[in-house]
């Protein structure tokens, strides 16, 4: 390809918008253009990487047997309702009404239309298992895109489904998965790690992701480094010590003045923040008010609260209104006195004696407040976020905290979308059984971006060669001048056309500083440089670079390069 003939256009300065990486250097190097927020288009550099992912998953999914197939991204609200997902997801789920006035869905994913499928071709267990995939677009109307491909609203996914007779069954098609998973994000240049998670908007009854470790990444993850222990700090488990038994003390109302903040109580009162009880106010999607409280040294954990109460429309913060009206006082709140308000209470806390509450007015708390005594919850639950030095559930040593992107998931969704669709086979026992699914999703721009986030420097990309859009990058120095220089270039760029291995021809008449700034700004595996003193001194000069060295190589060794071979280290 000639890169003055190439759509594209490279950035000589950071794009003001783009804090990660990635979202900086796939800017700057014409790989993306932003058309709205979350919404991109790939430019042909862009969608030759993204093509490139897309075959090192289609080749581990085909290699574990699963069946390449499309389905529509507009779905019919029925298949939705259905499931019971139509209703119970907010507003990341885009609704509309075609000409005729029915109502549909843009797809976020396809297990409904799948469980149609089954039910329609599936008759008998000699039909099963089976897996299938496909890659598709998707919308999801995030309310916050960010990191340029790492989080937006249009993107490729590659969902696959396995079909199986019964849970034995899903066990291995979902280790079959897994260890695709780990092949595929080897090949990627991703180095991942493999975390239990929640089972959100899927359902069932496991679930994994697979992380990229990164500070900017919006999950938390909890690692243990003693044992195998990983998990998404929304489901990780951390055992706690009971608290020091103590008899229950007569309630005691004291002024507090200026203590909104667990912090400014604890001082004021001479007390470590494990003595206080905190309120955290949310409101579900149904509209009840939910109070969540937990021990002032931990943070609720919004997962686990929504997955406590049943809601999987999502929480937001109660407002100061919606609090009052059920007789607390934001700032200084507390179960105690309250009415029309769903009481979650972390464990911890209803172990814990005698904590300082919020009395319900301002400037004022409660002492010894006794859960079980003062209020009663409606829920008792494990409600917190695992912290950094907690001990490990497995062996019991300290955790580690680290910021994570998932690039991968997979789900054990047993019958639930079969159950919907009426899905099910005849069995070798001549009756009828569901079919049992799984369920396991790779987002293809987010890779793009993750492999950028782990594979460039200070001058721009660095492609791993099995993603890389071109297998090289030859640089032409003074062809209009020399035709001995053009020549060698025409030359190597037919070699590399008969291997079959396109290489990007930079022909432009710019100057040498242009050109090999964009060289390193687009980050082919390989830059070739032909130049009359390249000739002069013998050939072509080579350079690796993922940080390799330059030396100069004949003509002949250039073209083994180009085609598949490489070349002897100098």
């Amino acid at each position: 390809m000639r890169l003055s003939q190439l759509f594209f256009t490279t950035l000589r300065d950071d794009p003001s918008d783009a804090e990660m990486p990635s979202h900086r250097l796939l800017l700057r190097a014409g790989y993306v253009r932003q058309l709205g927020s979350g919404i991109y288009s790939l430019l042909p550099l862009g969608l030759r990487v993204n093509r490139r992912v897309e075959q090192i998953i289609r080749e581990e999914m085909d290699r574990i047997g699963c069946q390449e197939m499309e389905m529509p991204v507009v779905h019919p609200a029925e298949i939705w309702r259905q499931s019971g997902r139509y209703d119970a997801i907010g507003s990341e789920l885009t609704r509309f009404k075609d000409r005729s006035g029915r109502d549909m869905v843009l797809a976020m994913t396809h297990e409904e239309v799948v469980g149609i499928l089954l039910a329609e071709v599936v008759k008998s267990w000699r039909q099963l298992p089976m897996m299938v995939y496909h890659f598709q677009t998707k919308w999801r109307d995030e309310p916050r895109s960010r990191g340029g491909l790492i989080r937006v609203r249009e993107f490729v996914m590659k969902d696959a489904y396995s079909c199986d007779r019964d849970e034995a069954g899903l066990d291995a098609s979902y280790r079959a998965q897994h260890e695709a998973y780990v092949r595929i994000f080897a090949r990627l240049g991703l180095e991942t790690v493999a975390v239990n998670s929640d089972v959100g908007m899927m359902g069932g009854s496991l679930a994994h992701e697979f992380m990229v470790l990164n500070p900017a990444g919006e999950d938390t993850l909890v690692l243990c480094q003693s044992c195998d222990y990983a998990a998404n700090q929304q489901v990780a488990v951390s055992p706690r010590s009971a608290p020091e038994p103590e008899e229950p003390a007569p309630i005691e109302e004291v002024e507090t003045p200026g203590t909104a903040t667990i912090a400014d109580l604890a001082r004021y009162l001479g007390i470590s923040e494990a003595r206080t009880a905190k309120a955290a106010f949310f409101t579900a999607e149904d509209g009840r008010l939910v109070t969540a409280i937990v021990r002032g040294d931990h943070e609720v954990n919004e997962t686990k609260l929504a997955n406590a109460i049943g809601s999987t429309g999502g929480l937001r913060p109660a407002h100061a209104e919606e609090i009052r009206a059920a007789g607390m006082e934001p700032g200084y709140g507390s179960p105690v006195g309250a009415h029309d308000t769903l009481v979650v209470v972390d464990e911890l806390v209803a172990r814990s004696p005698n904590l300082v509450a919020g009395a319900n007015r301002p400037g004022w708390h409660l002492r010894n407040v006794n859960v079980g005594r003062d209020y009663e919850p409606d829920i008792v639950v494990d409600l917190t976020n695992a912290r950094e030095g907690d001990p490990c559930p497995q062996c019991g040593g300290p955790v580690i905290l680290r910021n994570g992107i998932e690039v991968g998931n997979i789900f054990k969704l047993g019958t639930k979308f079969t159950d919907a669709a009426g899905a099910s086979y005849l069995g070798e026992d001549g009756r009828e059984h569901p079919i049992v699914m799984g369920s396991y999703g790779i987002g293809v721009g987010r890779n793009v971006a993750c492999i950028v986030e782990a594979h460039h420097d200070e001058k721009g990309i660095v492609w791993p060669p099995e993603v890389a859009p071109y297998a090289a990058h030859l640089v032409e120095i003074g062809g209009d001048r020399d035709p001995a220089v053009r020549e060698t270039a025409e030359r190597l760029h037919a070699l590399a056309a008969e291997a079959g291995r396109e290489i990007l021809w930079d022909d432009r008449p710019e100057s040498p500083g242009v050109k090999f700034t964009d060289a390193e700004l687009l980050g082919m595996p390989w830059i070739l440089t032909v130049s009359p003193r390249s000739l002069k001194a013998g050939g072509i000069e080579l350079r690796e670079r993922a940080g390799g060295g330059s030396r100069v190589v004949s003509t002949e060794e250039a073209g083994e390069l180009l085609g598949g071979r490489e070349p002897v280290p100098a």
